[in-house]
């Protein structure tokens, strides 16, 4: 029955592989170091990018004379467009809502007597992307722009259907020296990391990414298909590089853990290859397998935060947005003392979470354009405009030069001190070298999407008391 399963999800792969093609394979090697987008996926946009700008229209046009521009030419278009309109934004983050009004602030400097009035949407549950298309077949849409997440969907659903478009602000650019017709890729205004956590009130030593996925282990989380992220992060796991650390990591253990891991490992030995993974793809599907055999389904980060840091639950662990601690309480039972960051302990071997972006669009049918690419650079280009992310640690600016001046102002680095070492912030650079993270790749997502992400859908979930 299993390898009737496999045969399927590979069928239906190779449909799905007809009609992406190479879609993202290719990596762009002149993309800055500093860039927080790893997948830098190939699209049409891209192509409109490289395209003369004159025989582009509407808002491709616009699009490419904005990214000419700086941000006081961008400002004096948008305050032209928008007086005493209405600014219509949807996102994944509702922190849309709080940068707004240093938006307006920031154009009143150059014109006193502007005015805007805004809405900013969340939708729960995924919503984003019905909401986004439902809007996409309006003649003029209703929302301006978008901040949104989950680079798979954003990749297959948004960019490859030309609902959203892309806009890179020549000061970004700058930034992470390249230019806007040269970079390739989402323009993502932040990762954010999910990291691995345990309680340490306990004896339970987490010292490994395979303790995670270890005999007795349940770690907390989000059930990947109540946040898609989830998912992507699973799927990411089969990528070489990173297949290649879980293989690293698995020969660092001790041989008792070895012994238990091998069976799981040999077993998905045939399924790597039918997958088409490569040496070490084994490694990874093994660690998948266990890990959503074996976690703990949660519907919220938040809660999963404040079980982990009270002193009641000892030894659990779990796999969930680092900037969480920003908001514990503390009392007697409750503390950010009771937590250990598992890749901020000496001798830690393997992955040490998950990173994935918010990433910044204007829709196709954008009504207020020029706006929408003001507002995009203001948030992605200056300090002021990223404060109300970059505020709280486990958020990384994807502008170095932003990010610099958001360390200097709110010191995550040692914003725990002694007392709550967890909540030290060691940064993007650190992340992604030595604490191991695995960075989504939207364009990977998108290509193993109906093979790996197919398998990952018929592994069992673990249920609480069975």
């Amino acid at each position: 029955m299993r390898k009737k399963i496999l045969s399927t999800v590979m069928a239906i792969s190779l449909v799905a592989t007809a009609f992406t093609g190479c879609n993202g394979a290719a990596k762009d090697t002149s993309a800055p170091a500093n860039n927080n987008d790893p997948a830098n996926s190939s699209s049409d946009a891209k192509d409109d990018k490289k395209a003369d700008t004159a025989e582009l229209t509407g808002i491709d046009a616009i699009i490419a004379e904005a990214e000419t521009m700086t941000m006081e030419e961008l400002a004096k278009k948008a305050i032209e467009e928008s007086n005493g309109k209405t600014f219509y934004g949807v996102g994944n983050s509702s922190r849309g809502k709080s940068a707004l009004p240093s938006f307006i602030e920031y154009l009143q400097t150059i014109d006193p007597n502007y005015t805007l009035e805004f809405e900013w949407q969340q939708p729960k549950n995924n919503k984003i992307f019905e909401q986004l298309t439902s809007d996409s077949l309006k003649t003029e849409g209703t929302f301006a722009m978008t901040l949104i997440q989950d680079g798979n969907q954003i990749q297959t659903k948004m960019v490859d259907t030309d609902i959203l478009k892309t806009y890179i602000p020549k000061e970004w650019a700058e930034a992470n020296n390249t230019t806007p017709d040269s970079y390739e890729g989402f323009l993502p205004l932040q990762t954010l990391n999910k990291v691995f956590m345990y309680n340490n009130t306990g004896s339970a030593k987490y010292t490994n990414c395979w303790d995670f996925v270890y005999e007795g282990s349940h770690p907390l989380y989000m059930g990947v298909d109540s946040e898609i992220v989830g998912k992507n992060f699973l799927m990411m796991l089969t990528q070489d590089k990173y297949s290649d650390w879980l293989k690293e990591a698995y020969d660092a253990l001790d041989d008792t853990k070895k012994a238990y891991f091998e069976p799981t490992i040999k077993e998905m030995q045939a399924d790597a290859a039918d997958l088409g993974l490569g040496a070490n793809g084994a490694y990874a599907l093994a660690w998948i397998k266990l890990w959503v055999n074996n976690y703990n389904e949660q519907t919220d980060d938040g809660p999963i935060c404040n079980t982990l840091v009270d002193a009641s639950a000892t030894d659990q662990s779990g796999l969930l947005v680092y900037s969480k601690l920003r908001s514990v309480e503390e009392s007697a039972s409750v503390s950010v003392k009771n937590i250990n960051v598992a890749a901020y302990q000496d001798g830690y071997k393997g992955i040490g979470g998950y990173g994935y972006c918010h990433y910044l669009f204007l829709t196709k049918n954008s009504p207020l354009p020029w706006t929408a690419c003001a507002f995009i650079a203001y948030i992605s280009c200056t300090e002021k405009g990223f404060e109300p992310w970059g505020k709280d640690m486990g958020g990384y600016s994807s502008n170095p030069t932003v990010a610099k001046d958001i360390e200097t102002t709110f010191q995550h680095s040692t914003g725990g001190g002694s007392d709550f070492p967890a909540k030290n912030d060691r940064g993007y650079d650190w992340w992604t070298t030595t604490g191991e993270l695995v960075l989504e790749d939207p364009a990977y997502c998108a290509e193993v999407a109906f093979s790996v992400g197919s398998w990952i859908d018929v592994l069992d979930h673990y249920t609480p008391g069975e």
